[in-house]
């Protein structure tokens, strides 16, 4: 196999398995089996399973946020734009983290946080990175360190939701509530 058919496998059946499973009940030995590769492929081209499950949502979210924001363009109304981004990004997350991680990862695991805070923190620069680039951000200064704030304040709040609800019904219960009660303060505030 070519290196990046190889490579392509790898991702591809380890995505397929995440969303079936989640991560923490996915084993190399599964991707390995379903790629049709042996187990010590995968740490050539990923040094962990952690690796690959970041490089894997990093992907979908960064193609997730494209579309996002190409589908947005043309709104002139900046808080009704950044309101629907930030909750669109709130919903993502929800989805990577009910889709590709697992609840039982999140809530049990220590390497959990750890791995939501760099997720986290990657996420953040690539929203920066794509909402400055749009024609309501682009190349205004003023909204640099508002974004900076409503970016940070939004997915911490959705983030701590991750880890204090209970169920799914929780979670999507708060961050209804997040969209209505909370976000437009937040951005509000960060327009100011």
């Amino acid at each position: 196999m070519e290196v990046d058919k190889i490579r392509e496998s790898i991702v591809l059946a380890a995505t397929e398995l995440f969303r079936k499973y989640g991560y923490h009940k996915t084993s190399v030995n599964e991707i390995a089996k379903r790629a049709k590769i042996a187990k010590a492929t995968i740490y050539k081209y990923f040094d962990s399973k952690e690796i690959l499950l970041h490089f894997i949502l990093m992907k979908y979210i960064s193609t997730s946020v494209d579309e996002m924001i190409r589908n947005s363009d043309g709104e002139n109304n900046t808080e009704a734009y950044l309101s629907k981004l930030i909750f669109k990004t709130c919903r993502l997350t929800y989805t990577i983290c009910n889709e590709f991680i697992g609840w039982d990862f999140i809530r049990e695991s220590a390497n959990s946080q750890g791995f939501l805070k760099l997720l986290s923190d990657d996420l953040e620069k690539l929203l920066i990175r794509s909402f400055r680039e749009t024609n309501i951000m682009k190349n205004d200064e003023r909204y640099a360190d508002s974004l900076r704030f409503l970016i940070k304040a939004s997915k911490s709040i959705v983030f701590s939701y991750a880890f204090t609800s209970v169920s799914d019904a929780d979670v999507r219960k708060n961050f209804v509530s997040f969209q209505k009660e909370i976000l437009p303060y937040l951005i509000k505030a960060a327009l100011k």
